[in-house]
């Protein structure tokens, strides 16, 4: 996995960059969404969360509206969607552990999963492969930040 001053950024995943979020095809228009390793850090590096709340399963979502909030002891914040379409399921798994969100941002932490309603066209808003990894180490060079 590339690591990007300090932050682990799986080059096969697609990066809304700004957000620090990331989304992978998981077949058949469904879109796994969670947070980077980055937002973790910005998030105190240990969220210690308290909740994440998603959207109703089963409404529509626009790209960049909110599918979940994330609210701990030092954060609250929602996490944007990378792709419009409908919010087709969240993970369970976070309601008993919430900090799988930080210890594994690209396996069990992830946080819904999207029916995407253009995937084609929106991909192409997104980062992605060594271009991906570039924008976002402009992007951290840019806001000073690091993982490590």
């Amino acid at each position: 996995m590339p690591i990007l001053r300090g932050c682990d950024l799986p080059e096969d995943l697609y990066y809304f960059v700004e957000k620090h979020i990331w989304a992978k095809p998981m077949g058949g228009g469904v879109i796994r969404v969670g947070m980077n390793a980055v937002a973790g850090k910005l998030s105190g590096g240990k969220l210690n969360a308290v909740t994440i709340k998603t959207k109703a399963i089963g409404g529509e979502i626009a790209k960049g509206k909110s599918v979940a909030t994330v609210e701990s002891s030092k954060y609250v914040g929602p996490v944007p969607a990378p792709v419009s379409g409908i919010l087709k399921k969240g993970n369970d798994k976070l309601a008993a552990d919430p900090n799988l969100v930080i210890r594994d941002p690209y396996g069990e932490g992830w946080i819904v999963e999207i029916q995407a309603a253009q995937w084609e066209a929106e991909k192409a808003g997104l980062w992605t492969g060594a271009a991906g990894l570039a924008a976002y180490l402009a992007k951290l060079e840019a806001d000073n930040i690091s993982c490590g």
